[in-house]
């Protein structure tokens, strides 16, 4: 199995597209998580760029946010329909509220389903905070009843939203990881969606407990044939990040955790 590691844009949005893709190539990822503008002549660029550094393109959606929806379902499909049509490797959506109807967050997903055929693009859904996946045991309902539902794993919220490592959990858990298709490496904690910085060894509890997740999902991958499989080192910018009181320095540098975490992974998984 062959781990590719794709770079965030979140954090760097002040850089501009091309030299951030030239610090992404520089730094040795094979590729770009980001979301995307509609607008033809800004696509065009972003395309021509991609290819120019060599970097392939997992497609983000996390926009949706308007709270009517029938509203929401229109933008939806938009953003989504827009993302397919950069054919990116998938799109990895974060998907509906927390406070929709079963129904409601269902309708969005066959949306996504819909879209997904009518381009052959892949589309998964992110596990996070606010959205239809905020929790394993709500996420759980949603993966029995939709089979075909696949998932972008990100345990740092469940972990956060449980205020747990999800031991008492188990089945919801299991069956989430049978489903990943791609991982966002953060590591989060009980109380936090994220640890200050995973190279402290006050962490390390938390690294290795995330670590165990991502390479059982790896594993059953492999076993199910997949010779690839896609990981975002995702530490994020304040808020997420900590910063010290009255001089907001972050406690750690968001770009040097995210690439300690694609090297550390790297050399553990490829093999």
């Amino acid at each position: 199995m062959e781990i590719k590691f794709f770079c965030p844009i979140w954090g760097s949005d002040h850089l501009g597209i091309e030299l951030f893709f030239e610090k992404v190539k520089s730094a040795g990822f094979d590729g770009v998580e980001m979301s995307l503008p509609s607008e033809p002549e800004s696509k065009a660029e972003i395309l021509k760029l991609l290819n120019q550094f060599g970097l392939n393109l997992i497609a983000q959606h996390w926009e949706t946010s308007t709270t009517n929806f029938e509203t929401h379902k229109t933008e939806y499909r938009q953003r989504l329909t827009n993302l397919a049509g950069y054919k990116p490797l998938f799109i990895n959506s974060q998907t509906g509220k927390d406070f929709f109807t079963y129904e409601q967050n269902v309708a969005l997903i066959r949306i996504a389903a819909e879209i997904s055929s009518e381009y052959g693009v892949k589309i998964i859904h992110e596990t996070h905070r606010g959205k239809f996946s905020f929790a394993a045991h709500i996420t759980s309902e949603f993966l029995i009843k939709n089979p075909d539902l696949r998932l972008g794993l990100d345990l740092s919220h469940w972990c956060n939203v449980a205020e747990s490592w999800l031991t008492d959990q188990p089945e919801a858990l299991n069956l989430a990881l049978s489903r990943a298709d791609h991982i966002h490496a953060r590591v989060g904690f009980p109380e936090g969606p994220q640890i200050p910085d995973p190279r402290a060894p006050e962490w390390k509890e938390a690294l290795d407990k995330h670590v165990g997740w991502w390479k059982e999902v790896i594993d059953q991958r492999c076993k199910a044939g997949w010779t690839q499989f896609t990981v975002t080192p995702e530490f994020g910018p304040y808020p997420y990040m900590t910063i010290l009181p009255f001089s907001k320095e972050p406690i750690a540098n968001q770009w040097e955790v995210n690439l300690f975490m694609m090297d550390y992974l790297r050399s553990l998984l490829n093999n």
